[in-house]
């Protein structure tokens, strides 16, 4: 068995089969996961620093909708009280803080849906999980989800496992997605692109966009 300090892990987990690429498909969305005011409003208790992140989701919004490919905008929002947030609501509690008609559950400026684009609004942190994503993605015959959002660790990494699960391709983009620590990122873009999808730069994508 190897050892988990090796400084070879990564070879460990190629050589033991994990990382083949998917590829991108021809039928894409673009699914912004959370890019939400809570993330990027420095007195938020949930701002994670993350505006550079934040320009390269504009960039990719702006070559989808060139492309005129599906966008799908995804938000966390509660009732008042939490009561649909369940045990996630409970583990996480500045979740409070995204409350109905909230400011922070606003989408970020330059970040705003426009007409005949997909909202959806969750409470746990697969954008999949509880709504009608599958649906909506099965009736535009999309195959690959292009994801850009917030945070890598968490909503993120969700929706991409589920995206998965549900058999769409999903493609993270590294530099569009963003988390509260560096260490953190690394790890978890890492074990994506191991298990779950293909990592890329923001570049790779805008040169598949723009081969559409």
């Amino acid at each position: 068995m190897a050892s988990r300090n090796s400084e070879d892990f990564e070879q460990d987990y190629y050589s033991a089969g994990f990382g083949h690429k998917l590829g991108f498909g021809t039928m894409p969305a673009l699914l912004l996961i959370d890019w939400f005011k809570a993330y990027l409003e420095k007195s938020s208790p949930l701002y994670a620093g993350v505006e550079a992140e934040l320009e390269v989701a504009k960039i990719l919004l702006a070559a989808a909708r060139k492309k005129g490919i599906p966008v799908v905008f995804t938000k966390v929002e509660y009732m008042p009280g939490g009561a649909d947030g369940g045990l996630y609501y409970r583990k996480v509690p500045s979740l409070k803080h995204l409350y109905q008609g909230s400011p922070l559950t606003e989408f970020a400026d330059g970040l705003k849906p426009q007409k005949g684009e997909f909202v959806i609004t969750k409470q746990y942190p697969s954008g999949f999980f509880g709504t009608n994503l599958s649906s909506i993605l099965t009736t535009l015959a999309v195959d690959t989800v292009i994801v850009s959002g917030l945070s890598t660790s968490g909503c993120v990494r969700a929706t991409v496992l589920d995206a998965l699960q549900y058999g769409y391709i999903p493609v993270v983009v590294a530099d569009g997605c963003g988390d509260r620590s560096e260490e953190v990122q690394k790890a978890n873009l890492f074990d994506m692109d191991i298990k779950c999808g293909d990592v890329e730069t923001s570049q790779t994508v805008l040169d598949y966009l723009a081969s559409l």
